[in-house]
């Protein structure tokens, strides 16, 4: 990759915009491309991650107009970093395509509808809590009503084209984990450490259930687990939408938000949020502001929020790091299950958390661990990308339910709940057998699919278990 020069200025004008050295340790080896999921799919080199970073060097460059074509390459993008993994000379691609994202953000004019719903969704509900809560409201007034019936038998949804994303609509919770933020749980026993609980945006309305088994879990082998009220949004969807200023403001917050105490470690269970929180110092990096007055203080402020932030990303930690550095102590009975388990991609590519889950499900007396082919491979949810384009999304998540019949297990086991709705959407439309093998109940060798009919969090596996 020969450095050119430039024939008009470059499309890039964020002052932190990518180094020369930040493209040119994408050598174009290829060892990425077999790891690409929509390089997999449609065998292009422009939607491959070494295609993608020439391009977004020749916009840099003044080579390749910020354009239409552009930006249909990089939307295509998963940014689920099995690239990073691949990758022989340390190429951090996540971070060269959220850049990319913010220019594009920056410069180029969507189509209106595309504008408008993206500053719904990104600007003026994923910031505020109570936005989030009155719309989830609204969506489980549908769900309930019988108006969600009514739009499928109609043909309504099918005629707005929207009946493949309606499938992926997540079921509102009764309550939600809104009324938990500021609560303290005592450890059970002896107190063997102090968390901070981050409980998500989406999820304190689709996954009450799942964070409050994961304090379960945490204040059963001796954690004192709290909820620090004025959290929001940890920025992940916004980062990876490119919608980067967002993401900034939302960052600043729950550093604040988290810092007030004094935490051993700061615990998500979402995968996609932990990589975005271990990545705060990235995301708020020291602005190079210098001279006099408002200008030199502005740098000092911009060195104490980038030192705050890298205070905060030290102490995060995936809810199965955690608990498998600390190790369970709580007692649990045994669980009759055969069971097979999806990496979550921002667990295992943006994380480097690879057998911590593994370890834990292996922990839980009477469960079999099946490994699948691929394991690692994005099932096709990444953050909104099923709900933008979906049709890629489908032909990653059929894949990956190939791969998961083949295990013949009872229960699919995950780290983020973003992976559980695409693998329980994958239940759903590729089949599931109630007496598939290993499901508590069924025996080996009855199952009519050999498609697993559970999916489960390794923390409520680990829950389900616990002798109460």
């Amino acid at each position: 990759m020969g450095a050119a020069q430039p024939t008009r200025p470059s499309g890039f004008s964020d002052p932190h915009k990518p180094a020369w050295e930040d493209y040119a340790r994408c050598v174009h080896c290829g060892l990425c491309l077999n790891h690409c999921p929509t390089y997999r799919l449609w065998g292009l080199e422009a939607d491959s991650p070494r295609g993608r970073i020439r391009q977004m060097l020749l916009v840099d460059q003044g080579q390749l107009e910020l354009g239409a074509d552009f930006v249909k390459h990089i939307d295509q993008c998963l940014d689920c970093r099995g690239c990073e993994t691949a990758c022989p000379s340390g190429a951090e691609y996540g971070k060269l395509v959220e850049a990319a994202r913010w220019e594009i953000e920056k410069h180029y004019r969507r189509p209106l509808s595309t504008r408008l719903l993206r500053s719904l969704v990104f600007r003026h509900l994923l910031p505020h809590p109570w936005r989030i809560s009155l719309a989830a409201r609204v969506v489980r007034l549908y769900q309930r009503s019988g108006l969600d019936r009514l739009a499928r038998s109609s043909g309504l949804l099918r005629a707005m084209g929207l009946d493949q994303q309606e499938r992926l609509l997540p079921r509102i919770d009764e309550r939600f984990f809104f009324s938990q933020l500021g609560r303290t749980l005592p450890a059970h026993g002896r107190r063997r450490a102090r968390v901070g609980f981050f409980g998500g945006c989406l999820a304190q309305v689709t996954f009450t259930a799942l964070n409050e088994a994961t304090i379960r879990v945490l204040a059963a082998n001796g954690c004192e687990v709290a909820v620090p009220a004025g959290q929001v949004c940890c920025g992940a969807l916004c980062a990876h939408a490119g919608v980067r200023d967002v993401a900034r403001s939302l960052a600043r917050r729950n550093v604040d938000a988290f810092l007030r105490e004094n935490f051993d470690a700061i615990i998500t269970n979402a995968a996609g949020c932990g990589s975005t929180l271990k990545e705060y110092a990235h995301l708020l990096p020291q602005g190079a502001a210098q001279g006099q007055g408002k200008e030199q203080h502005r740098g000092h402020r911009d060195a104490e929020v980038t030192e705050k932030a890298r205070q905060f990303s030290g102490k995060v930690r995936d809810v199965t790091e955690f608990l498998a550095e600390l190790g369970l102590v709580a007692p649990m009975r045994e669980t009759k299950l055969r069971a097979t388990y999806q990496d979550s991609c921002h667990l295992v590519h943006g994380q480097r958390v690879r057998e911590a889950p593994r370890k834990l499900i292996r922990a839980v007396p009477g469960v079999e661990l099946v490994e699948m082919q691929r394991a690692d491979d994005c099932c096709g949810s990444a953050g909104v990308y099923n709900v933008t384009q979906t049709a890629a999304s489908m032909g990653i998540l059929e894949e990956k339910m190939r791969h998961v019949r083949a295990t013949n297990a009872g229960a699919i086991i995950t780290a983020n709940p973003g992976c559980m709705l695409q693998l329980r959407a994958g239940v759903a439309m590729h089949g599931a057998a109630a007496d598939s093998p290993g499901v508590a109940g069924g025996s080996p060798g009855t199952a009519r699919s050999g498609c697993a009919t559970e999916v489960l969090h390794v923390v409520e596996l680990i829950d389900r278990a616990l002798a109460r």
